[in-house]
């Protein structure tokens, strides 16, 4: 099983690895693609205006251009300690056994605007970049990833649950892959797809299944290692499982 994560706008700063080696990331088929990407954002970075306005930066955030400056030189760390955030926090790598970090290495691997994906192991350094940014000379971003991202994901011999966010997900939809809709009940029986803590619940389901120790290779089998952890599970389609819950986050 292989579960795709969405990444995150906020990083982790520093790190102690060596700077970035894209040969040393997963897919290196993709290559050409992160190093097109990547020097035009080192190019950007000398355009304080123009920075702003690709990435969509505000006042406080300038210091995400600086980021972009260094990528070639700034150091790196695992990916999974790279993204921050919401989602990231639920998850809780650190909080994992030895064992379950093993699992984690396994079975997890992040979409990135820049990167494409990567696994979480992979040592990258601290950038700026949105699957929704619009890069000067570049249509959109997802003109650039397909087909080539999705034709190497197709490629993994495994279940793929995908947890990316839309946009994400269009810059390289995965064949067969299930993805999963957080709703919310409210007490008269009325649903609604959940927005504020769609990351937090996202979180959740990865954590879960990092520490199973079924084998899942279908929507019945995801279904049931998420019923186990407590969480109320409804499959939608053979491509699609429903978690449900009410108004905050509660699930262990």
């Amino acid at each position: 099983m292989l579960v795709l994560l969405p990444p995150s706008e906020t990083k982790s700063d520093g790190g102690d690895g060596p700077p970035l080696n894209l040969d040393a990331l997963w897919f290196t088929e993709l290559t050409p693609i992160r190093k097109r990407l990547a020097d035009i954002l080192v190019e950007l970075s000398a355009d304080l205006d123009a920075s702003r306005d690709a990435l969509g930066l505000g006042k406080t955030q300038l210091a995400e251009v600086d980021r972009n400056a260094d990528l070639w030189h700034s150091p790196t760390r695992p990916a999974i300690e790279r993204y921050t955030g919401v989602l990231y926090d639920a998850l809780d790598h650190r909080g994992l056994t030895r064992a379950g970090k093993a699992k984690a290495a396994d079975r997890l691997a992040i979409g990135s605007a820049l990167f494409g994906v990567v696994r979480s192991t992979d040592p990258i350094p601290a950038y700026r970049l949105s699957g929704g940014s619009k890069l000067p000379g570049l249509p959109t971003l997802a003109s650039v990833w397909k087909p080539e991202l999705s034709r190497a994901l197709d490629t993994v011999d495994d279940l793929v649950v995908d947890l990316r966010s839309g946009i994400y997900q269009q810059l390289g939809p995965v064949s067969g892959a299930i993805i999963a809709t957080v709703m919310t009940e409210a007490a008269d029986g009325s649903r609604k797809v959940v927005s504020h803590f769609n990351k937090h619940y996202k979180g959740l389901i990865a954590r879960e299944l990092v520490r199973t120790r079924r084998t899942v290779r279908d929507v019945n089998a995801l279904a049931a290692v998420l019923a186990d952890a407590g969480q109320r599970v409804e499959i939608a389609r053979a491509d699609e499982i429903v978690v449900i819950t009410d108004q905050g986050p509660h699930l262990r």
